[in-house]
């Protein structure tokens, strides 16, 4: 029996745009020419899956379509949730749809996570199956790269079967505490979940039974048509608000680990987004958009939808212009040099893969007192990106509005 992917595809992504009511959710953003749901989409056409399931609701419908289409993925199942119940509800519902066998493995993946070396994930996936059983869990584990409070951790120990066995889980800790958990060998939570339809079903009766009521019924009165079931309304929202992992992994003692050694991020940062631009720069340079300024040069690397990324250099014993926007907020990291940076009444220095957020509104300055230039990766959000929307209150070469 083949692996049935289902991929979670209700997140709104609002973490990329603070204070922004309208935004595009992550998984549908064109970074340049690719999206993390055609990358997820893609993910799925090898040989050891089943046709996709793709849990959703219905405010990304069309964009679902039409990804679908774009990634040429003729066969397929939508599960549309009527309401927003988090993750727990929407892993049950799309587990119980009739295409689904009773002792099916389910391999669970975000829309929105970026994973290279992919074939070493599915290597592992394909492993391990023989592994499942109607009561256990597996979930993924990613390597730390660094100490970082934006993933949660899981510690595991080894069985005599050389499974590891997760024995506690880490809620996205300081930094402090980040560090600890990587001495202990601690892994990152990926939020991936690997399981079969009957362990699926003998632990939400368990643990969450009225969730586990309310999804069955609401999969049994569902209306299907265009390969859509429309859950119903009425049953699904009596199911619980809750996260599976609060739901269901807090709670069984069954989860087991797969540890793996790849790049991965669920780009839920700017930060983050910087690095792959970083990483790509030459696929996004083009000499016609490198600007020359009195402080030195930046170039515009990718405009998307209410974003725009771009390389800042600014040369030694330079400054930009003491500074705001009215319409744009800004996301910097340092990739070269040790910048003195303004922001309103603070200034401090920073250093290689630093990160800065400049509020909208916000007074801000970038100086440069050293030999070597400072180059930064800037991302821009916000309705209006445009040049015109600079105030200047200080100005070293007499720019000053």
């Amino acid at each position: 029996m083949k692996i049935r992917p289902v991929i979670l595809c209700g997140g709104a992504g609002t973490r990329l745009w603070p204070k922004q009511k309208k935004h595009q959710a992550k998984q549908f953003i064109d970074f340049g020419g690719w999206s993390l749901i055609q990358k997820t989409l893609e993910r799925v056409k090898n040989p050891v899956f089943d046709y996709p399931i793709i849990s959703t609701n219905l405010k990304y419908l069309k964009n679902v379509r039409k990804f679908l289409k774009k990634s040429k993925v003729r066969k397929y199942k939508i599960v549309l949730e009527p309401a927003k119940k988090n993750t727990a509800p929407a892993i049950l519902s799309s587990a119980l749809i009739k295409e689904i066998h009773l002792k099916q493995p389910l391999m669970y993946f975000a829309a929105d996570h970026l994973i290279e070396k992919s074939n070493i994930l599915i290597r592992s996936i394909n492993k391990n199956k023989s592994n499942l059983d109607d009561q256990n869990i597996f979930i993924f584990g990613i390597k730390p790269t660094n100490p970082s409070s934006e993933y949660g951790y899981f510690i595991t120990k080894k069985t005599k079967k050389k499974i590891y066995k997760v024995i506690k889980f880490i809620e996205k800790p300081k930094l402090s505490k980040a560090k600890k958990a990587i001495k202990m060998k601690g892994y990152w939570n990926s939020g991936m979940f690997y399981l079969r339809k009957d362990s699926i079903i003998n632990n939400f009766k368990k643990y969450q039974n009225k969730t586990y009521k309310s999804c069955l019924d609401a999969v049994n009165k569902a209306k299907y048509r265009n390969n859509t079931y429309y859950l119903n309304k009425r049953s699904f929202v009596k199911s619980v608000e809750k996260s599976f992992d609060y739901a269901i992994l807090e709670k069984t003692r069954k989860i087991n680990a797969i540890k793996l050694d790849i790049p991965w991020s669920d780009l839920g940062n700017w930060r983050e987004i910087s690095k792959i631009y970083k990483k790509n720069k030459a696929k996004y340079f083009k000499k016609k958009n490198v600007y020359y300024r009195p402080w030195g040069k930046y170039v515009n690397l990718f405009e998307g939808k209410n974003f725009l990324v771009k390389e800042l250099t600014v040369n030694s014993k330079s400054s930009i212009s003491l500074q705001k926007h009215h319409h744009r907020s800004e996301h910097w990291m340092i990739t070269q040099g040790k910048p003195k940076i303004t922001i309103n009444k603070k200034k401090f220095f920073k250093k290689p893969d630093d990160s800065v957020f400049i509020p909208t509104g916000a007074v801000h300055r970038i100086e440069n007192h050293f030999k070597k230039q400072v180059k930064i990766i800037e991302v821009q959000t916000g309705p209006i990106l445009k040049e015109s929307d600079i105030v200047r209150f200080k100005d070293i070469y007499g720019r000053v509005n």
